[in-house]
């Protein structure tokens, strides 16, 4: 169980550790919590998301939606927003896909890049931090609820 407030910190050294540690994650999210995932190119936010989604039944293809900015995916037990702001270059941009609609809808919302909108986002559920190190990464996670 999940304590809001709470903070964690692992070393996930390699791409298996991190989609590992996303299925697991997966049952610790509630559903319409708006998270946000921020780390560097390469960082492995997709990677996380992967796991994210298999741990949530998700057995398709995961990419980036780094063109399309939004891939919806309509789970059995969960409605899931994938969101990639890399190439928001205006926040207002947000407006004409109807984010305020789409962060208030009963869905998990995972945000990559958040800082690329955050002036038009409310503050996120829970925060994911991934930095490297070494080989790996060092993943940090913060539930706010």
């Amino acid at each position: 169980m999940t304590v809001c407030g709470t903070s964690e910190s692992i070393f996930l050294p390699d791409e298996a550790a991190t989609e590992s540690y996303g299925r697991a994650l997966a049952a610790r999210l509630p559903r319409g919590a708006l998270v946000f995932l921020r780390g560097g190119l390469g960082a492995g936010k997709t990677t996380l998301v992967r796991g994210i989604l298999r741990g949530l039944g998700h057995t398709g293809s995961v990419k980036s939606p780094t063109y399309t900015i939004l891939e919806p995916h309509d789970l059995p037990f969960a409605l899931v927003y994938h969101f990639d702001f890399y190439r928001i270059g205006d926040s207002q941009e947000l407006e004409f896909l109807g984010m305020d609609e789409l962060v208030s809808a009963d869905a998990l919302k995972l945000i990559e890049w958040p800082e690329r909108a955050e002036d038009h986002l409310p503050a996120p559920d829970i925060e994911v931090r991934l930095v490297p190190e070494g080989g790996g990464r060092r993943l940090e996670i913060t539930f706010y609820c």
